[in-house]
């Protein structure tokens, strides 16, 4: 058990049935009445984020979320399978468990399994990825005008904003958590 006062970003916690990760927090003391924890928090198996209050000396039950590596194989009738690096074991997730967290994995790739009780609840890809560019427009001579930017689709099908001097084949490195274009490598 840990009380509202030692809550931390990134801290993850049972309340009212539900888990949820601290995403914001804000220890109040006003002029008058007692101190308060003002907190945001997001729901791990849902994604939605409720704003809150808490007594600081109101406590909630930790919650220990599972992390696991593990590689991404191939997909087959709608399934996609992980395997274990230490056991070699494989787990086939649905497109339901994954959301969108493969648009920027391809095959052989390490990814973060994150799990709450046995049940797999998001997959994290790496924070930075190299991708080749599949398909995108090629540059106009004389568009030289600072910022200026075209879409891009890479091997894995994801779509991309990148400069405009970047072209079919080249290779770039992509930010996975914000899905921007970083560099070409």
């Amino acid at each position: 058990m840990i009380s509202a006062g030692e809550f931390r970003n990134g801290l993850t916690f049972e309340f009212e049935g539900n888990v949820y990760q601290v995403v914001e927090f804000q220890h109040v003391k006003p002029g008058k009445g007692a101190a308060f924890v003002r907190t945001k928090m997001k729901n791990v198996i849902t994604g939605a984020v409720v704003e809150r209050s808490f007594n600081p000396t109101e406590k909630v039950e930790k919650a220990m979320i599972e992390r696991k590596d593990m590689e991404y194989l191939y997909e087959a009738d709608g399934l996609y399978y992980f395997m274990d690096q230490e056991t070699y074991e494989q787990m086939p997730l649905s497109e339901e468990q994954l959301g969108d967290a493969l648009k920027f994995v391809k095959e052989n790739m390490l990814v973060t399994i994150l799990s709450y009780k046995g049940n797999v609840f998001s997959v994290e890809p790496p924070n930075f990825v190299e991708l080749k560019v599949i398909e995108t427009e090629p540059g106009i001579k004389g568009n030289t005008a600072s910022n200026v930017t075209k879409p891009a689709t890479v091997e894995t099908g994801a779509v991309v904003t990148v400069p405009m001097f970047i072209n079919e084949g080249d290779m770039i490195k992509i930010d996975t958590r914000t899905a921007e274009y970083m560099s070409r490598v």
